[in-house]
């Protein structure tokens, strides 16, 4: 499962487990310092042993199977975009991962800048004057494509490590 050599993705939603049997004294969260020790180390491992872009095209792409994986098990409500970002705010929020917005909208052209706040993987950290959250950027991208079926480029434009105090992301149909 975890060992093989792959040209492409084995992940299955199954390989998350039974949470409840598992941790039945500790349940199913976290403190977002452990999320983030993993995080930031497993970056700075991936930066040394290969090279930024290499480090942000995986995050990226985990990102989206992560968000396409979330979009099909968690998300609930996918008879209309509407229902589906009031789907997404709410579960985010429950979940802990932030507090999702969408700041405009012309679904005409696909087009949507969407903030997340309180986000769990900056959110509090020292200002770099970098946009780092290149794995919600992946995030957001998969959740669209499995719910539209389409491709979207989503680029990250503010973040709390630039100084913004939401993570604001530009999304726009490919």
């Amino acid at each position: 499962m975890f060992k093989e050599e792959r040209e492409e993705s084995k992940f299955e939603w199954s390989m998350i487990g039974d949470i409840e049997e598992g941790r039945p004294n500790l349940g199913p969260m976290v403190n977002v310092t452990v999320y983030r020790l993993m995080q930031f180390t497993l970056r700075d491992i991936l930066i040394r042993d290969y090279s930024v872009e290499a480090a942000d095209r995986i995050f990226y792409e985990a990102g989206k199977e992560a968000g396409q994986a979330y979009c099909n098990n968690i998300l609930t409500e996918k008879k209309d975009l509407d229902g589906m970002f009031a789907d997404l705010q709410r579960t985010m929020k429950e979940l802990g991962i932030g507090i999702f917005r969408v700041e405009s909208a012309d679904r005409e052209k696909g087009s949507f800048v969407v903030t997340i706040a309180e986000d769990l993987d900056c959110s509090g950290i020292p200002v770099c004057s970098e946009e780092i959250c290149t794995y919600d950027e992946g995030f957001i991208a998969g959740l669209l494509l499995a719910y539209s079926g389409k491709d979207f480029h989503v680029k990250e434009v503010d973040c709390w490590c630039s100084g913004g105090r939401v993570c604001r992301f530009t999304v726009n149909l490919k």
